[in-house]
């Protein structure tokens, strides 16, 4: 029998956690609700989950912090729930390793539908990958394994969100070719989910800090403004 997946759940209105709760229940997943992000700090450490949906604006400690403590320790998927209509604050989240990021209100329907997507992103060789997606990519320093979510350069460690791996696979599968924000975008997240062009440059963005923070001087993933990135594998 298939194993369910656990979705925690972290937002200051109880209404809110009551009714997601019972949305993604009725989906099959099992749920873990926290009201802060203190305590989903402290269960999320003893008791890792598949995904986390945090709301932004908490008290104690909000979902900016819990997203960076968190990621100290995991890579679990993170979809970000915010009341704020700032476009930087959107920008920030993705900068800070957020997967996905749900405006309120919003229905019950579309958060089943990208908890859906992103977990199924999640599972490395499922059944809508190909076996050249499931192959360990080897590009110069760089190796790429997707059946363990694992990226290495020069041998060493490179932690990695779902969103981010498969923007980096997309563009090493094909070393030397110039991929398009919007093709970048289709390899990374489902048809229903929309993005933006500054969506997939904060995921570059946050990339290129991941490798450089191994090695200050990489720099295969070239820009090239106006069209899009490439992978240069030498």
């Amino acid at each position: 029998m298939k194993e369910k997946s656990t979705v925690v759940l972290v937002d200051d209105e109880r209404n809110i956690l009551t009714s997601l709760r019972t949305a993604l229940e009725a989906e099959g997943y099992k749920v873990r609700t926290y009201p802060d992000g203190v305590s989903a700090l402290e269960a999320l450490t003893d008791e890792p989950a598949d995904l986390g949906v945090f709301d932004i604006k908490m008290p104690r400690m909000d979902g900016m912090e819990l997203l960076r403590r968190v990621r100290q320790q995991s890579d679990m998927p993170v979809i970000f729930l915010t009341s704020k209509d700032e476009e930087m604050d959107e920008v920030v989240g993705f900068n800070v390793g957020a997967d996905d990021y749900i405006k309120k209100p919003f229905s019950q329907r579309l958060l089943n539908e990208r908890v859906k997507a992103l977990l199924r992103r999640t599972r490395p060789g499922g059944a809508e990958a190909g076996a050249a997606d499931r192959k360990t990519i080897v590009r110069g320093q760089m190796s790429l394994d997707p059946n363990r979510h694992s990226c290495t350069w020069k041998g060493d460690p490179v932690r990695l969100t779902v969103t981010e791996f498969l923007i980096l696979q997309a563009l090493a599968n094909r070393p030397g070719y110039v991929k398009s924000r919007d093709q970048l975008m289709d390899a990374a997240y489902d048809d229903q989910v929309y993005v933006d062009d500054r969506t997939i440059d904060s995921h570059i963005k946050r990339l290129r800090k991941k490798f450089r923070e191994v090695d200050t001087e990489f720099d295969a993933i070239e820009t090239l403004y106006g069209v899009g990135y490439r992978y240069n594998e030498a």
